[in-house]
């Protein structure tokens, strides 16, 4: 069986400097660049936590599904 590859585009879909949260409740992020494509097709996209100043990779796909925060 072959695993479906993602459509997105990294690049054009990467909303970058957007401020998201985990979830509906969760803490507040802000959205980098790229940085890899993982084998399924998504991406890692470089992240950093407001409150913490915490910076690691997050899968683009987790945060399209994840709120904007105004």
């Amino acid at each position: 069986m072959q695993k479906e590859q993602s459509n997105f585009d990294a690049k054009n879909t990467v909303p970058t400097g957007t401020i998201r949260s985990f979830g509906e409740y969760g803490v507040n992020y802000v959205v980098y660049d790229a940085d890899s494509q993982l084998p399924d097709g998504d991406w890692l996209v470089n992240v950093e936590v407001l409150d913490t100043g915490e910076k690691f990779k997050y899968k683009l796909s987790k945060i399209i599904k994840d709120p904007k925060v105004d």
